[in-house]
């Protein structure tokens, strides 16, 4: 089925590549119009030339989504620019893995900010628009680390445990105001996520890992994203957990 988003309006943060660009050109497909959120403009243009294509009347939002204030001002220009936003996709995320004893407190609290405080506060500048319209899709990536904390990926950890909890929380909060909360929790994913990792031993034993089996694609992760947002009105998917068939943990 095609145009099962037509006239739902979206905006996916962190869409410069990986799981957000695959989210975006996947609402897209399906006649989404789409906003898009990251810091690296050209990234985001070369998305938005595609999106275009597939008639998304994109907006291209460049933000430095770590930031509160840069986290909300993309849920109100992407309302300004098309009048409401349905769907809002806070994909943005870093992981930085170290032990704690040798951790970058520095590095942890930038982490801390993106991978958690800025998803709760674009999700709290959207929640007014979609209260009052009774209707609303709030989707929050986390991942199989906000269920399964692993040595070396304490504070990594912490912010995914951290999405779950609060996406919970959320869902029972606005339920009743007909909107709708899912967290999506990836295992082993093949995207651009493992190269921002610091600690070099910690770097080379998820590659090493990475290595052994068949990970997810970011394509696999949009399609579940897509699944949630494209169910009838009455049915909310809360929660999606998903690892490659060769992950154990």
């Amino acid at each position: 089925m095609k145009n099962r988003l037509k006239d739902r309006i979206a905006l996916v943060t962190g869409a410069s590549s990986g799981i957000g660009e695959a989210t975006a050109l996947a609402l897209a497909e399906q006649g989404a119009r789409v906003a898009i959120a990251a810091r690296r403009k050209d990234r985001l243009d070369q998305l938005a030339t595609k999106l275009a294509g597939l008639g998304a009347e994109p907006l291209v939002l460049v933000a430095d989504l770590a930031s509160e204030a840069g986290a909300q001002r993309v849920v109100k220009e992407t309302e300004t620019h098309y009048g409401r936003l349905d769907i809002l996709i806070n994909n943005a995320g870093v992981m930085y893995l170290e032990p704690v004893a040798e951790a970058d407190l520095g590095r942890w609290r930038s982490m801390l900010e993106l991978n958690l405080l800025s998803l709760i506060a674009s999700t709290q500048a959207a929640l007014a628009g979609m209260r009052a319209r009774r209707d609303g899709h709030i989707v929050n990536v986390s991942s199989v680390a906000g269920r399964v904390a692993n040595p070396n990926a304490a504070a990594y950890a912490a912010t995914k445990f951290g999405v779950v909890g609060f996406s919970e929380s959320l869902r029972r909060e606005v339920y009743k105001d007909n909107i709708r909360v899912s967290v999506i929790e990836p295992g082993m994913v093949d995207t651009q996520l493992r190269e921002h990792i610091g600690h070099e031993a910690s770097r080379r034993a998820l590659d090493m890992r990475a290595g052994e089996m068949r990970q997810l694609q970011a394509e696999d992760i949009a399609d579940t994203i897509l699944f949630c947002v494209t169910r009838p009105d009455y049915v909310s998917i809360n929660e999606v957990l998903m690892r490659p068939t060769d992950q154990e943990r």
